[in-house]
């Protein structure tokens, strides 16, 4: 576990604490690798019974530190690792969020079966201004879950989803006042920890097509890593690295 990833495991609970906050909890190839960590050993753990994710200081996550992201090319090799674990875990996840969810801070709670969002939550998943594809399973969840319409437009727009919106399109469940988050979070995952946990497991497993997940996932890496490698990716990151706009129309 590393400091960026806090863990605390009471009642059956493992609460894991993004905590990085002077960088937005933008998350490293290590804090992937600890929340993979995590949750890998939760499933063996029959002690743990449910996760929360939250994020420490003024949001949830930033999204990737994109500047470990540029200087490795994207190659960043705790990333798949986790989103395996997301795919496969059979605890019950529940997010906590707050301030701005970016990119995989999105995209992760489509994984999530109980959403918490504070009053100023943001959400975006602004992956084709990078000039890159959707992660996560995201180009099938989230359609499904709002829409195509609305979906592109987070995705290729990268339209940003205030919490009252969120919930009222499906991506949540509540919406509480800042201050209350935690708690509201911390008293669905008690009520979660209370219930039998293999029937928990097996209604969670019936209302996901785990293999047609897996088959998204492979088939956006694949894309994801094509466009790494391209013209219009290069460009980003050399704007991002320079602070400028991106110019798309450049030879």
């Amino acid at each position: 576990m590393t400091e960026h990833v806090l863990a605390a495991l009471d009642g059956g609970v493992l609460t894991l604490t993004l905590n990085r906050p002077e960088k937005r909890n933008a998350l490293t190839d290590a804090m992937y690798g600890a929340l993979a960590d995590a949750m890998e050993a939760a499933e063996r753990d029959p002690g743990t019974r449910v996760i929360v994710v939250r994020g420490a200081g003024e949001g949830f996550t930033a999204g990737n530190d994109l500047g470990e992201f540029a200087a490795s090319a994207g190659r960043l090799g705790q990333v798949q690792r986790f989103l395996a674990a997301l795919l496969g875990a059979t605890r019950p996840l529940v997010a906590a969020v707050h301030g701005r969810a970016v990119g995989i801070g999105l995209t992760m709670l489509l994984h999530c079966d109980h959403v918490v969002l504070a009053d100023d939550a943001q959400l975006s998943a602004p992956f084709v201004s990078l000039a890159l594809v959707p992660e996560a399973g995201s180009g099938l969840l989230l359609p499904a879950r709002i829409g195509h319409a609305r979906a592109f437009a987070v995705f290729a727009l990268g339209a940003v989803v205030q919490a009252e919106e969120a919930l009222a399109w499906g991506l949540a469940n509540r919406v509480v006042e800042r201050d209350a988050l935690w708690a509201a979070a911390d008293e669905v995952a008690g009520r979660l920890a209370r219930q039998p946990m293999e029937a928990v497991a097996a209604t969670k497993r019936l209302m996901r097509d785990g293999p047609a997940l897996a088959r998204q996932m492979e088939a956006e890496g694949a894309v994801f890593r094509e466009r790494l490698a391209s013209a219009e990716a290069r460009e980003a990151f050399a704007a991002f690295a320079e602070r400028r706009a991106p110019d798309f129309g450049r030879g």
